[in-house]
């Protein structure tokens, strides 16, 4: 799902090499390894996802307190982000200038306590992982400071890959493979039309009859950001 420059926000466990192989931008994921044949020094840089971390030290909180720390100081970081939202400045140079006022001084105190932490826990235990996970990605966690397009998790992706999930064993026989494919990239459009706020089926019943004597050369024009803006225009 791009937004500004191309961001993705790639879901836990989705083949990268297979839907952000040779692009650029920034890459909003979890510590999976799958992902680093994009994250490259010539492809995508990748950037941390605090939902991912809070959930390791939310499945530590039971046995080990010091986790009730570390959740404090991730929903401190997300109370920033609300009062971005509430404020009107999301991606602006404002939000960014709220990030490093108010979520850099959090980021600094929490890494302090991870370190601080780190040889108090066994390093198999609950609490161990969980600051070994955040501590591995630490650069990566941070990035978002710097960027006012970059969320704190990608929830947002995994949120629409449920659907698919959920309806996974109804489409086990689907047909072949080629029919996979084109319900994968129908599953994809209509994804990207709700992120959009276009209504799906408007989109396609257009789209559709459009791409009967739209030039190949422009496709990228029928696409759903820009399908939005060419209907804004014709409706002006």
């Amino acid at each position: 799902m791009a937004h500004g420059l191309p961001l993705q926000h790639g879901p836990c466990g989705q083949d990268a090499q297979g839907g952000a192989g040779g692009t650029t931008g920034a890459l909003v994921v979890d510590a999976y390894t799958g992902y680093n044949t994009v994250t490259v020094p010539t492809g995508r840089v990748r950037v941390g996802c605090w939902a991912h971390v809070r959930r390791k030290f939310f499945d530590a909180l039971s046995k080990t307190p010091e986790a009730g720390t570390v959740l404090d100081s991730i929903l401190a970081l997300y109370r920033v982000e609300h009062e971005a939202l509430k404020a009107g400045v999301v991606r602006t140079l404002a939000h960014r200038a709220l990030r490093q006022q108010k979520s850099r001084p959090v980021l600094e105190a929490l890494h302090a306590y991870l370190t601080q932490q780190q040889p108090l826990h066994l390093p198999k235990g609950p609490m161990g992982q969980a600051i070994a996970y955040a501590l591995n990605q630490w650069d990566a966690l941070c990035r978002f400071v710097e960027d006012e397009r970059l969320p704190l998790d990608n929830n947002r992706s995994e949120g629409a890959l449920r659907k698919a999930a959920v309806g996974r064993k109804n489409f086990l026989f689907v047909g072949h493979e080629a029919a996979g494919e084109n319900l994968a990239g129908l599953y994809a459009l209509v994804a990207t039309c709700e992120v959009n706020g276009i209504n799906p089926e408007e989109y396609l019943a257009d789209v559709l009859l459009r791409v009967q004597t739209h030039p190949n050369s422009r496709l990228d024009e029928l696409l759903p950001h820009e399908w939005k803006r060419l209907c804004a225009a014709d409706s002006s």
